[in-house]
């Protein structure tokens, strides 16, 4: 056990490696500048002269590999140079914004946990009943209707119309609410659906039959060993579907007027400030991939079979 988690934590090094490189070569061969994206972002006209000073400074004018490894070098520091805009360190104002984020991304993923778990489970123990049809509307109509479009109702009618919540802004927890739950719909319609899947399939293998033929009680058969062994999927699609959550945070935060890195990010692009850019693609990239190792040794917990099955295969 202990060689599978070394050799998924090493796997995690080339994939960093590969986005640095990756996203040095897009800066280099895309048409914006950095020298005259700076001059941009402080209102300075960009002549011959100040152009190549400000290139000089910020070393594009050496070779590229050498820029390449000047890169990864800052980067492995957490130095991500300056903003464009607020001629900040880049990290201290994420430092300052990412809580927000966080909070927000933490708060979608134990609600759409704590609801999809239950109605998944409802889903498949219903099986073509009623409550079984309406959960898979509700999931269906969850991964379809846009995230932007979603907020934008619930702020309508709940904070506008009934006046129950705040309608923007970041504050106690009643400004936490419309956001967490805009963002964890579609979570919960797509692990619904998943684990109802799962749950289904489990309860056909032999080990369940086996267990009702000793006697056992059908919720202890269901909790107790179905639901250890479904969920482990939904714990994979948790890792891989948190990027997406990071990009769908960005829009909430844009909605409820949200202070957090998303926000920070979208002024990025629209000023083309680029240190800041490359700071939320290299801090996506290691949630991603942590995020992947995470889940991956959950369902290592889950189902110490996945260790064996690695050893065999490679033997």
């Amino acid at each position: 056990m202990g060689i599978y988690i070394g050799k998924r934590v090493l796997a995690i090094i080339p994939i960093i490696l590969f986005s640095t490189l990756l996203m040095f070569v897009m800066i280099r061969v895309g048409p914006v500048d950095p020298a005259e994206a700076y001059l941009a972002a402080a209102h300075i006209q960009p002549d011959d002269e100040v152009l190549a000073a400000k290139r000089h400074e910020f070393g594009l004018d050496q070779p590229l590999l050498t820029q390449y490894v000047q890169s990864v070098g800052r980067l492995l520091r957490l130095d991500f140079g300056h903003s464009y805009l607020s001629n900040m360190p880049v990290w201290g104002e994420v430092a300052q914004k990412l809580p927000a984020t966080l909070q927000l991304a933490s708060a979608s993923i134990v609600l759409a946990l704590v609801v999809s778990i239950p109605l998944g489970v409802l889903a498949a123990i219903y099986k073509n009943r009623l409550l079984d049809h309406v959960i898979r509307v509700f999931a269906y109509i969850g991964a379809c209707v846009p995230v932007f479009w979603i907020g934008y109702l619930l702020m309508f009618f709940i904070s506008v119309k009934l006046e129950w919540l705040p309608v923007e802004g970041r504050g106690s927890v009643q400004h936490l609410i419309l956001p967490s739950i805009t963002l964890a719909l579609w979570l919960i319609a797509i692990y619904a659906r998943l684990l109802r899947t799962t749950v289904l399939e489990e309860l056909k293998e032999a080990y369940v039959r086996y267990a009702r033929a000793r006697g056992i009680k059908e919720r202890v058969i269901l909790y107790k060993y179905v639901l250890r062994i479904a969920i482990a999927p939904l714990i994979t699609g948790l890792g891989i579907n948190l990027g997406k959550l990071l990009t769908g945070a960005i829009i909430v935060e844009q909605v409820f007027s949200w202070p957090g890195f998303g926000r920070y990010f979208i002024e990025a692009i629209i000023n083309r400030d680029i240190p800041v850019i490359q700071c939320y693609v290299m801090l996506s990239v290691c949630v991603i991939a942590g995020s992947n190792l995470i889940a991956d040794l959950l369902q290592l917990f889950l189902d110490p079979r996945i260790a064996r099955k690695g050893r065999v295969s490679q033997g």
